[in-house]
């Protein structure tokens, strides 16, 4: 018997999604908003209570991609994931922030006339990245290829590839070992014979 608890192929084409690849089970629990903007690979898994607010900026999900429940993503500017990546419980995802300095109004019912110094930037996730609970992603940044984000971490700024890195703002704490490449290639090999 199939778990009812995700989508069925059929329903997935109902959402209006603007692409979907194949083995993807979705939770029927996630939110979509602007679905047509949302193009999700192959072999991805989402679980319960995940909010993907697509806007114009479009999100992008490659291929063997898992995100765990009560993570968001919120793409007024593009948010790309690249394969074999995962969003760990509770991630958050923002491409657009409101300046809290006083300068302006603040809040998405306010038009952005009177929000002029609006923070925004894509967010891009390369292969191999683990973004640990509770973290956040703030606008306009690249988690380079191979990074590990340590649990409740704020990620402000450009991740150097293959680092792990912790705290807030998220800083390095050391090189992460790239031991899994030799597993990607043996695991991709096994899927195509």
């Amino acid at each position: 018997m199939e778990n009812s608890s995700f989508y069925s192929e059929e329903e997935l084409q109902e959402l209006g999604l603007g692409g979907v690849g194949c083995d993807v089970k979705i939770s029927k629990k996630t939110s979509f908003y602007t679905p047509q903007n949302i193009i999700l690979g192959d072999h991805l898994r989402i679980d319960d209570f995940c909010v993907f607010s697509a806007g114009n900026g479009g999100i992008t999900l490659g291929n063997y991609i898992h995100i765990a429940c009560f993570c968001a993503l919120y793409a007024h500017e593009p948010i790309v994931m690249a394969d074999l990546s995962t969003l760990s419980s509770r991630v958050v995802i923002y491409t657009c922030s409101d300046d809290f300095s006083g300068s302006s109004l603040t809040n998405p019912t306010v038009p952005d006339e009177f929000r002029p110094n609006l923070i925004r930037g894509p967010v891009m996730i390369n292969r191999h990245v683990v973004v640990g609970t509770n973290s956040t992603i703030l606008p306009d940044v690249t988690i380079g290829t191979g990074c590990a984000i340590g649990a409740h971490s704020l990620v402000n700024q450009n991740l150097a590839e293959w680092g792990i890195y912790a705290g807030v703002p998220a800083r390095r704490v050391k090189d992460r070992k790239q031991d899994l490449l030799v597993l990607e290639k043996r695991f991709l090999s096994s899927r195509r014979s």
